[in-house]
């Protein structure tokens, strides 16, 4: 199994999890973070003053999906979330050790 972080744009959510749910993705776990990459923050205009932002609002996704599904659900979000501009985001994978679903005790591939 695989875990799949993505931090995208916030408006791109509904498009990255249209794109997840017609791979069959069952589940996942989105939060609103605040964060910077090379962007390194904004310059933004409110109410006729200029001010700068250190940190950007960006959305994180959290997956866990098969390992043989992985790397479709990794071009998904890639196609889904490009704009083409500074800050589009990043894709993590990470490899995982187990999966336990509380309620019923299943585990591994059968608790996603």
């Amino acid at each position: 199994m695989k875990f799949i972080v993505a931090v995208i744009k916030p408006f791109k959510l509904d498009d990255v999890r249209e794109a997840l749910t017609a791979l069959g993705v069952s589940g996942m776990t989105v939060t609103e973070v605040k964060g910077f990459g090379r962007q390194k923050g904004q310059t933004e205009i409110y109410r006729g003053a200029e001010y700068t932002t250190n940190l950007v609002p960006k959305v994180k996704i959290e997956a866990a999906v098969p390992t043989e599904l992985a790397p479709r659900v990794v071009e998904a979000i890639q196609q889904a979330a490009h704009t083409g501009a500074i800050g589009d985001g990043k894709i993590f994978i990470f490899d995982v050790a187990g999966t336990v679903r509380i309620r019923t005790g299943e585990t591994n591939e059968s608790a996603l």
